[in-house]
């Protein structure tokens, strides 16, 4: 009797072993040491930038935000995760489609950033300081290898997470565009870890989901207040 497609699972579809998609990174941090470093400084950088504010800072956060997803895109997606899963072909379109997204639309905007006494600026910066420090030790604290640890701007997921909280500070009305790339990348990221039984499976998508709700709210407090969703333009931002 032939089989239902709803007696199916997720690891029926997984292309992998969790052995197999860890030692990836391994491989992929040894051929691409030390660009590790220099995404650490840049991450750095980043953190410096959204804690001070401002239009100008704003775009540049945006503009190596979205240099780091099209890094990845390539050289993690396309060169080494397309080995093991035909389908990050398209996911390496994916990030390459964000991260042109995060430069234009970035360099774009005239809006300034969050004043650094927001709570919500405070927040997202909080998301981005949890991706860069915390989330790569999470791996190596359950058991996986110090040299598959994911760091952000050269692996996805911290990536992702750094992004959203990155957006979270900005009063642009173009968050939610600039955000459906990292959440739908946490969405599958959630599964695919959910699938393989890691331990570590839910946090993107937790974080995922935090900056989503914190966005909401700050969305009806702006109706609420009957206000707009941006802050002054270039003249406002401050040395």
């Amino acid at each position: 009797m032939p089989s239902q497609w709803w007696t199916y699972t997720l690891s029926d579809f997984l292309l992998f072993s969790p052995r197999t998609y860890y030692r990836l990174f391994e491989l992929y941090n040894a051929d691409i040491w030390p660009a590790q470093i220099m995404a650490l400084l840049l991450g750095f950088a980043i953190a410096a930038l959204i804690g001070w504010g401002g239009a100008w800072r704003g775009r540049a956060v945006t503009a190596i935000l979205g240099l780091c997803w099209i890094w990845i895109a390539w050289a993690f997606h396309y060169e080494r995760y397309a080995t093991i899963n035909w389908a990050a072909t398209y996911v390496a379109l994916g990030f390459a489609a964000e991260g042109l997204l995060l430069i234009g639309l970035g360099l774009a905007a005239r809006r300034a950033w969050l004043p650094v006494d927001d709570t919500i600026h405070r927040v997202g910066l909080g998301i981005f300081l949890f991706a860069l420090v915390v989330q790569p030790v999470i791996g190596p604290l359950t058991g996986r290898a110090l040299g598959q640890v994911e760091l952000f701007g050269v692996a996805p997921d911290p990536t992702a997470v750094a992004t959203l909280g990155a957006l979270l500070c900005t009063a642009d009305r173009a968050f939610w565009w600039l955000a459906a790339g990292p959440l739908a990348w946490c969405a599958i990221t959630g599964m695919t870890l959910w699938t393989m039984e890691a331990t570590d499976a839910l946090v993107t998508p937790l974080a995922a989901l935090v900056v989503v709700s914190t966005a909401i709210w700050k969305r009806s407090g702006t109706r609420a207040r009957g206000g707009s969703d941006g802050q002054p333009a270039d003249t406002a931002d401050q040395a």
